[in-house]
């Protein structure tokens, strides 16, 4: 069983942004939300809605499929894992992505990839975020 990072109860989301600066601190050392592998975005400014964008954890990654350097391979489950030293820093990664979930660490040139912990599940206030496990075939 692999786990996966879902979107249980967008409907919840205050746009706290505690899901985005968990993972940067947690998973990339460091507290900034341009770090984080999780986005929170609003749909129509101030009076609108808040969207969490995720990793789909895609059993075929668009993303994958477009590394022209084979630096993210398919993770058991859905989803990719990086390569880091293969990686080349060209970002069609990004682009391929279908869903925006993939941002660059303009620091290290890299891309910011979910790697479905579940560190922002455990601090999110309002139960928006949840991991699902997944038989693997």
């Amino acid at each position: 069983m692999v786990k996966k990072l879902k979107v249980v109860h967008m409907e919840r989301c205050i746009g706290c942004l505690s899901c985005m600066i968990t993972c940067s601190r947690e998973v990339h050392d460091c507290f900034s939300t341009s770090k984080s592998a999780i986005l929170v975005k609003t749909q129509g400014g101030e009076e609108g809605n808040f969207v969490v964008v995720k990793c789909r954890a895609c059993s075929d990654p668009p993303c994958a499929e477009v590394c022209p350097e084979d630096a993210l391979k398919p993770r058991e489950g859905g989803g990719v894992v990086l390569i880091a030293e293969k990686c080349n820093g060209c970002g069609q990664c990004v682009d391929g992505c279908i869903v925006g979930a993939i941002t660059m660490d303009e620091e290290s040139a890299k891309p910011i990839i979910c790697i479905h912990c579940g560190h922002c599940v455990k601090f999110c206030p309002h139960g928006v975020l949840g991991l699902e496990e997944t038989k693997v075939y």
